[in-house]
């Protein structure tokens, strides 16, 4: 392949992958979610608690595993059940890391709830303490009343 032919291939190729690749975005002045989108503290708790439980499913998961490998010898001479071990201290690594994240989840989301919940009921404190300070007066004077 001559040179010119090469640089011809490689501008081809990347005019057509800038045209395929593109982010679909909102227009500006749209935001994202539904105006009747709500988010709330039970919601948040329900979502961490359900990742609490699969903590606990997987720690069933990993009682199942360690006592299905009861009967293997340290040194069996079998590469079958060697390589059965290694699969098995593998599986374990794995499943220890997931249900340390399903934890961390867990944890994050109740707090997630409870920061929002605080943070609306400290708002709302906020803004009645205004409300009472700067409480509209009665008028006085004027066409208060009905002729």
């Amino acid at each position: 392949m001559a040179w010119e032919e090469w640089e011809q291939s490689k501008a081809a190729a990347a005019q057509q992958h800038t045209a395929q690749t593109q982010l679909n975005q909102l227009p500006a002045d749209q935001g994202g979610g539904a105006p009747d989108l709500l988010s709330n503290r039970p919601a948040w708790t329900k979502a961490g608690e359900d990742i609490g439980a699969l903590r606990e499913d997987i720690s069933k998961a990993t009682a199942k595993l360690k006592a299905g490998q009861t009967g293997l010898g340290s040194d069996t001479g079998c590469l079958t059940a060697a390589a059965q071990k290694d699969i098995h201290a593998s599986w374990q690594t794995y499943i220890t890391k997931v249900s340390g994240r399903c934890g961390k989840l867990s944890d994050l989301l109740v707090k997630a709830g409870n920061y929002q919940s605080e943070t609306e009921q400290s708002i709302r404190a906020e803004i009645t303490t205004l409300d009472t300070m700067y409480a509209d007066t009665p008028a006085v004077g004027g066409r208060t009343k009905e002729r």
